[in-house]
C-alpha cells in the first residue's frame, strides 16, 4: 500500500500544532505531521495535511 503523494516541504514547515502552536515534524514513512508537545500525529490524506485534533492520531 504506497499511496504516498508529494507533499510541499515548504507549505510543512509553515504549518504549526493548533493546539501548542510548536512546529511539526513530518513523518514521510507515515504521511503524518507530528506534535510532540501535544502528544498528537495529524494525517495527511491525498497530499493534504489534516489539522484537526479529532482526526490526529494520539502518540505513545
Amino acid at each position: 500500500m504506497n499511496d504516498e503523494v508529494k507533499v510541499d516541504r515548504r507549505m510543512l514547515e509553515a504549518l504549526v500544532c493548533p493546539l501548542t502552536q510548536a512546529p511539526l515534524s513530518y513523518d514521510a514513512e507515515r504521511q503524518e505531521l507530528i506534535s510532540k508537545p501535544a502528544g498528537l500525529a495529524f494525517p495527511i490524506r491525498g497530499g493534504i495535511p489534516i489539522m484537526l485534533v479529532s482526526e490526529a492520531r494520539k502518540l505513545g
